[in-house]
């Protein structure tokens, strides 16, 4: 369970007052995170584009890593024919997504 500050929880009501200045805190990073509190219970969180999109790479990455995970099991070996390492395959995914691997 993440933790929040007390700076970081606001009510509904209150983010719909001033939406601007919460999304400010957080885009100028005075708050890593905005729980947006609905009847005294944190239903969503408010982050900064970079950090959202630096979970979903990271979700995207697990999701490969199981996936790798379970071509291992079935083939331990590595002797089917077609089949390539994790780097690789890893490689040619983010290339198709438009990334540039360093």
């Amino acid at each position: 369970m993440v933790a929040y500050t007390q700076q970081e929880l606001v009510g509904v009501t209150e983010l719909a007052k001033s939406l601007g200045g919460f999304l400010d805190k957080v885009v100028s990073h005075s708050v890593e995170k905005i729980a947006i509190v609905r009847h005294n219970k944190p239903e969503a969180v408010i982050v900064p584009i970079a950090e959202y999109e630096r979970m979903k790479e990271l979700a995207m990455l697990v999701e490969e890593l199981e996936i790798a995970s379970i071509i291992a099991a079935r083939d331990p070996e590595g002797s089917k024919e077609g089949t390539f390492d994790f780097d690789t395959y890893h490689e040619q995914r983010m290339k198709r997504r438009g990334h540039v691997s360093a």
